[in-house]
């Protein structure tokens, strides 16, 4: 036979399985001067007022037992959730460029990793990546008017630096 709990559920009058016993009682507690109520006994077979249950009859609890919950419309069904995903409005020019932006801008921010960690000048590593890339865009615009030589130097350059393993 399996123990009782140590804190058993308590009806709504209070009344509560003994642990010790497995008799029906009224635990003890302590009042707001500090003194303490004997724990009371309850008979067998006794239901106080504010246990009883208001009376049901059958049909009444069937009726209880399958009825819609409140606010719901017979009938209707909510729609799938796939569904409701598919049918989605496509997004406007605006909302596209604002996802672009958005992606741009994450982007932007992985690139951003400081080569040593230690640096606290993290603002001035920002401005140099920013001094070398406006560079290369200007040489870019001279390579151009001077022709395709120029830019044929450059591609040879960085193929030089590339290693591949």
């Amino acid at each position: 036979m399996s123990r009782p709990p140590v804190n058993p559920d308590k009806s709504v009058a209070g009344i509560a399985l003994d642990p010790q016993t497995l008799e029906r009682v009224i635990p003890e507690s302590k009042r707001p001067d500090g003194t303490v109520r004997k724990q009371i006994k309850i008979r067998p077979g006794f239901t106080p007022q504010e246990d009883v249950r208001k009376f049901r009859g059958t049909r009444q609890a069937q009726m209880d037992a399958t009825a819609l919950p409140k606010g719901h419309i017979i009938g209707w069904a909510p729609p799938p959730q796939a569904a409701a995903a598919s049918d989605a409005k496509p997004l406007s020019k605006a909302a596209k460029k604002n996802a672009k932006r958005r992606e741009k801008k994450q982007e932007t921010k992985k690139d951003e990793v400081p080569d040593n960690w230690d640096d606290d000048d993290v603002g001035d590593d920002v401005q140099q990546v920013t001094k070398e890339s406006n560079p290369s865009t200007s040489s870019t615009q001279t390579s151009t008017s001077n022709g395709t030589s120029t830019n044929a130097e450059e591609l040879s350059t960085k193929l030089e630096k590339l290693q591949v393993e």
